[in-house]
């Protein structure tokens, strides 16, 4: 068999295995990307623009840091960056101020983490230098981070793994994509079109067997799909619902090593931006912490839609695992009624459209993305290698800074790509 005939499937029609079709398709190599949902993207997850006036973003919707093979692609499609601008509130129970990130243990803290050379959990790290009531503000804003932004559990999250990410104090540049990350997943499927990719829409993978010298993957539908190598890219919770040949089972034990967080996401679509009448100079705010159920905010500044996006991540999310769509939103309207201190059926008549996802609910994510513990490296080394017939691709086993990224999962595909063609 030549090269150019070697069939590949790809499991997950998400950043990752899209990237890795691409690449794959431009050597002549047949790909065909098998996804069980009805369009690309997965936990990219455009909202119809009559809905919120603008491509809204319902899952992954920043750029973070560098990022470079994003903002090459992005480049290379035509789709510009918007940095992101503004002031960033917090609001302390009482009223509204600007969010102020330093602390007096902030250079011990780093200093520390500069010299830290065996990893351990961010629970144990906090416990063993920072256990004084005089740390109790800096455990709780770390503790915070690593559960809201990383969707992680201290408990069991690397040291290591977030040390850039504190030692910057998470100030690492973030951008929007104009036309947002559906654009750029319209432009991938696009390239693949054009190199004569089959993608598969609502194809569900239950199986893969390997069948003398070759596997076949068995969709839940019935049909099968005879191929020389198979590249899953799924979320890891959904691994695991899939039987797999001996070697390929064995390998992805592995994956108990990674951790999987959780994320809710409300957006709120109003009338106009009422929050800027507030009294406080809210013109250009970005961001608004505060400690009500849904911690974390955002507006769309510098563009002017008047939308608000709610933000609540990590293991706490369990806490509002029993609530739907609607309710979610009412708890979103309950949090800023709270916060601007202004009765929520005068701040509900201003609202015009709206969406709730929780990822946690969605059964092709059952989560939102992945995040490293102590474990994790090896794990990911394990679980990256070539040999066998099935291998593993996406954000989790991406090794660089910013795991759990759209940026992570496009470099494991690129890399998961070329490992196949060496």
């Amino acid at each position: 068999m030549s090269q150019q005939s070697e069939h590949i499937v790809i499991v997950g029609a998400g950043a990752a295995g899209l990237m890795a079709a691409r690449e794959l398709a431009r050597t002549g190599r047949r790909v065909t990307i098998l996804e069980a949902r009805e369009r690309c993207g997965g936990r990219i997850h455009p909202l119809p623009v009559s809905q919120f006036g603008y491509p809204a973003d319902g899952g992954a919707e920043f750029v973070h840091g560098e990022a470079p093979i994003t903002r090459a692609l992005l480049r290379e499609a035509g789709l510009p960056l918007q940095e992101i601008a503004g002031t960033q509130w917090s609001f302390d129970g009482a009223g509204l101020s600007h969010a102020n990130r330093h602390d007096p243990h902030e250079a011990a803290l780093h200093a520390l983490l500069r010299d830290l050379k065996d990893d351990l959990a961010v629970a144990d790290f906090l416990r063993r230098h920072f256990a004084g009531v005089e740390y109790a503000q800096l455990r709780y804003s770390i503790e915070r981070m690593v559960e809201g932004y990383d969707a992680a559990d201290p408990e069991h999250a690397s040291t290591l793994a977030l040390r850039e990410e504190w030692m910057d104090g998470g100030h690492a540049p973030q951008a929007r994509i104009e036309g947002g990350y559906g654009a750029l997943i319209d432009f991938l499927a696009a390239e693949c079109h054009s190199l004569g990719v089959a993608i598969r829409l609502g194809c569900t993978v239950s199986a893969i067997e390997e069948e003398g010298g070759s596997v076949v993957v068995r969709c839940a539908r019935g049909d099968a799909h005879p191929c020389d190598r198979v590249v899953l890219t799924v979320p890891l919770p959904l691994l695991r619902e899939i039987a797999l040949p001996a070697d390929a089972r064995a390998k992805l034990i592995a994956a108990d090593d990674i951790g999987f967080g959780n994320v809710i996401k409300i957006l709120l679509r109003f009338t106009r931006p009422w929050w800027r009448d507030h009294g406080e100079d809210l013109a250009d705010m970005t961001f608004l912490l505060s400690e009500e159920t849904i911690p974390v905010w955002w507006t769309r500044y510098p563009d002017q839609h008047p939308v608000l996006t709610g933000w609540f991540g990590g293991p706490r999310t369990a806490e509002l695992s029993h609530l739907d769509q609607q309710e979610l939103i009412a708890a979103g309207l309950d949090t800023l009624a709270a916060i601007f201190k202004i009765p929520r059926e005068v701040i509900a008549r201003d609202l015009m459209a709206s969406a709730a996802i929780n990822w946690m609910h969605d059964s092709f994510a059952r989560g939102a993305y992945s995040w490293a513990t102590p474990r994790t490296r090896q794990a990911q080394a394990t679980l990256s290698r070539s040999d066998g017939m099935v291998l593993f691709s996406g954000e989790a086993l991406y090794r660089g800074r910013d795991m759990g990224t759209v940026e992570a999962a496009l470099a494991s595909g690129l890399a998961t790509a070329e490992l196949i063609l060496r």
